[in-house]
Formats: C-alpha cells, sequence, structure tokens
C-alpha cells in the first residue's frame, strides 16, 4: 500500500502558521483504519499487511517561508538567500538553522510521524485460523510506516550535494522518522531505485508538479538552483511584514503585522497585494496608513525588482514571469493598491487562464503513454483533483488511467472568485492524502482517496 501526501509547507513560525498537529493525529488513525481494510485480500481472506509506504511529494517542510534568512541586508559580507550559491560556506548553516526552527515548532507533529515509522501507533488484529481478524488476541501486531520524501519548489535545498547538507537530511530523518538514506532527497523517481520499485509495483508515476510551472522552476538549469518565485516569496513576501514593523511598531492598528505575516498562505502567491490592501481595510479603514504601507511595498518592490538575479531571469522571456510580477508590484508614486488590484487579476488571467490543473501534463508523461503507469499523482497546485485520462485498452483487461493531484495540508487564503476586485479571501485548512493498493490488497481495490476542509 502507497500512501501520497503532498505541499504540508511547515514553517517555524516567522511567518504564517503550519497546519496543527490535530491534522497528523487525524492522518495517524486514518492509516490505522486503511491499513486494516487493506489486509483483506482478494481471496476475501484477512492476511495482515507486512508494510506501509508514505510518500512525502515535496514542500514538506517549507525553509522558504522564513523570515530567518532576512538577517543579513545585501551589502552585508554574510548575506546569503535560498537563491545564494550553495557553496557559499554561509548556506548550508543558514539552511539548517532553518530547518531546525521547522522541526522545532513542529516537534508534536513530529512526534506522530516518529511513532507511526517506529511502529507504536499502528497495530494490527492477528488472523485466526479461518482467515478473519483476531480482535480478541493479546498479541497485536505493530505496523511500522516507511516515510518516504521527495522534494518539490520550497525544498528543493534538501537536493543539493555535499557533506554539510548530508548533516542537515541526517538532522530530519532522525526528527521526521524517514526511510531516506542521508544522499540527497530525490526529485525525481529515477534517482531512487527504492521508489521507482515502489512506483511499479503501485503503476504509479508521482512528481511535485513545479516542473511545469515557470515561475518556480527553471528547465534551463534544473532543480538544484533557486527561481524568480523563490525570490518574491522572500524578498517580497516575507520581508513586506518585517519591515512594517520595523518602521511603525505600536503605531499600527492592533492586529496588522499578524495579519500581513498571513502573506505566505495566500492563493494565488501573485495575490498579495489584494490581500494587503483588503487588510488595511479590515482593520484602518480610511487611515492613512494606507500610503505607508504603499510606500514601504513599492520600496522593496523596486529593489526586487532591481535584483540582479531577478534581472537575470527577465532576460530569458518575453511578457512572462518578471513582466507580470513589474507590472503587479512596482506601485508608482500616484497609484493606489486598487490599480494594482486590477493589474493582478488581468494578468492571472493572461499567464494562466484561471486554471490550476495540470492534467494535460499527465497525458504526455512517458509511463502514461506506455501504459506502464495507471495513476499519475502530482502535488504543487493545492488543488486536489481526480481526472480521468484514458483507457488502457492494450492491457490483458483494459486498465482505467487517472490524473491525481494530492492537494495540500495547509491554512491558507483563496482569493474568491466573485468580484476579486473586493479583496475577499476565505480561509479554511485543508487535509488531503491519496492511497494505491497492489493487486492483493483491499479486495482488489486499485486507489481510494480522502480530502477534507475545515474552518
Amino acid at each position: 500500500m502507497l500512501i501520497i501526501i503532498s505541499d504540508l509547507h511547515l514553517g517555524d513560525g516567522t511567518t504564517a502558521d503550519s497546519i496543527s498537529p490535530s491534522a497528523f493525529r487525524l492522518f495517524s488513525r486514518r492509516l490505522t483504519e486503511t491499513a486494516h481494510f487493506a489486509s483483506w485480500r482478494r481471496d476475501g481472506r484477512y492476511r495482515p499487511i507486512e508494510g506501509l509506504d508514505v510518500l512525502l511529494l515535496g514542500d514538506i517542510l517549507d525553509p522558504l517561508h522564513s523570515a530567518r534568512w532576512l538577517d543579513t541586508p545585501s551589502r552585508d559580507s554574510t548575506y546569503i538567500r535560498p537563491w545564494s550559491d550553495p557553496a557559499n560556506p554561509n548556506y548550508a548553516p543558514k539552511l539548517l538553522e532553518v530547518t531546525k526552527a521547522i522541526l522545532e515548532h513542529n516537534e508534536d507533529s513530529m512526534q506522530i510521524l516518529r511513532r507511526l515509522a517506529s511502529g507504536e501507533e499502528i497495530r494490527l488484529a492477528p488472523a485466526d485460523g479461518k482467515g478473519n481478524p483476531d480482535f480478541q488476541s493479546a498479541e497485536q501486531i505493530p505496523l511500522k510506516v516507511r516515510f518516504h520524501y521527495m522534494v518539490g519548489n520550497h525544498d528543493w535545498y534538501y537536493h543539493l550535494k555535499g557533506e554539510a547538507f548530508d548533516k542537515i537530511r541526517q538532522e530530519m530523518i532522525q526528527k521526521m522518522g524517514l526511510s531516506n538514506p542521508v544522499s540527497p532527497f530525490p526529485y525525481d523517481a529515477d534517482e531512487s531505485p527504492l521508489l521507482k520499485d515502489l512506483f511499479e509495483r503501485h503503476k504509479v508515476l508521482a512528481r511535485h508538479g513545479d516542473l511545469y510551472d515557470k515561475f518556480n522552476f527553471n528547465r534551463e538549469k534544473g532543480r538544484d538552483f533557486g527561481t524568480v518565485g523563490d525570490a518574491f516569496t522572500m524578498d517580497v513576501c516575507n520581508r513586506f511584514p518585517v519591515e512594517v514593523q520595523k518602521r511603525y511598531g505600536d503605531s499600527l492598528p492592533m492586529g496588522i503585522i499578524d495579519s500581513l505575516r498571513k502573506i505566505a498562505n495566500i492563493r494565488p502567491v501573485l495575490a498579495a497585494p489584494l490581500w494587503i490592501s483588503g487588510q488595511i481595510k479590515n482593520y484602518a479603514g480610511e487611515h492613512p496608513l494606507e500610503d505607508e504601507l504603499k510606500g514601504v511595498w513599492d520600496e522593496i518592490a523596486d529593489e526586487f525588482l532591481q535584483m540582479d538575479f531577478v534581472r537575470e531571469a527577465d532576460k530569458a522571456f518575453r511578457f512572462d514571469v518578471v513582466d507580470a510580477m513589474e507590472l503587479i508590484v512596482k506601485i508608482s508614486g500616484r497609484a493606489s493598491f486598487a490599480t494594482i488590484n486590477d493589474v493582478v487579476i488581468w494578468v492571472r488571467k493572461k499567464m494562466w487562464g484561471n486554471k490550476h490543473s495540470f492534467a494535460s501534463h499527465a497525458l504526455k508523461e512517458p509511463v502514461f503513454l506506455s501504459g506502464k503507469a495507471r495513476n499519475i499523482i502530482y502535488g504543487h497546485t493545492h488543488h486536489y483533483e481526480v481526472v480521468p485520462l484514458g483507457l488502457n485498452i492494450a492491457a490483458p483487461n483494459p486498465e482505467s488511467q487517472v490524473y491525481f493531484n494530492a492537494g495540500t495540508w495547509h491554512s491558507y487564503y483563496d482569493l474568491a472568485i466573485q468580484d476579486p476586485k473586493e479583496q475577499k479571501f476565505v480561509p479554511y485548512q485543508a487535509l488531503t492524502y491519496l492511497t494505491f493498493y497492489t493487486p492483493e490488497e483491499h479486495d482488489g481495490r486499485r486507489f481510494e482517496t480522502w480530502s477534507g476542509a475545515y474552518a
């Protein structure tokens, strides 16, 4: 049995909140139930499964959404950012600092993962002589969960090679109960013989999905390099509330700084200006604070757009990522946030057509075309999906082929589709997991999914 979860975005508490430990407790209970049902075999008899694999499909820890990177200005000799050269002697120590802070901040959740990995959480009843579970037996069978970590665009740093990064991964393995070796965590299943075998046995292909997002993946350089999306997240979204707090402190309306820190939870990410203007309206009404905050936003946005890293990316595109962001984030002295709101809505339609789905990319995967995979799974978009792709009639028995998106475990604020100019964001927490079975498990069932939201 293979369970896939994605996009937990666990942070260190310096920006938005992570999902609560209650989600992990719920997941643990669900795993226990799922393991029991998987133990009912195709022949109708109960035989406890011997193992359970959970794939963490990228963006699990989120070092990118940490204000700890902002403690050195660009002019400082110790300046470091996620897109800096990993060979810089300051890089690995900073990543280790942020990673440890994330693990500490989420210790209650990490403890649940460790207990699952050690067999302390899930116990299965043994089978009796008639092929039924013996719930009265004093001997309950502990089931150890094997956790496998793949990286995405917010945790790609754990894919970097080198002894210093091995030490960081070792910290994660111990605190999270991972089954990974200390070598670079895989971005693609081809980098891990174990994952490749796991995927083949379950007839799936899984990848994070940022490969299809040019804002967050550079196809020319590959996954071991930062992107414009990294820079925007760090030097605009993370930095803005820090600068506002630093400059205005106690003169601000109560609660506005905590609210601005939630920029990390905004979807789509380029709608950040709408969130800011909406929070000003909520907390300050017609207060002149808007002009003050707009000035801070202008300043850091202009610095962002002048960064060598960003300007270099600009050369690679026509009207694309950087140009779109320039329209969105660089506000002139006469423009209001409302003007930028109009631009956000237009750019969203221009660049993405309001579409979140990556299902069309699944149709081009070689294992889909060859029929080797029945199920294609991505994460990244945070939007849970089940999309029929086709029917493999070349198989001995025709097999359906399906695309899934693993959604997210996250607290976030989604831009309402009714009149986005009104800056309305709907808050909720989301939790999704996907389960895939081998042919002999769960009475021959192939897959099942669970997705929930609560507020």
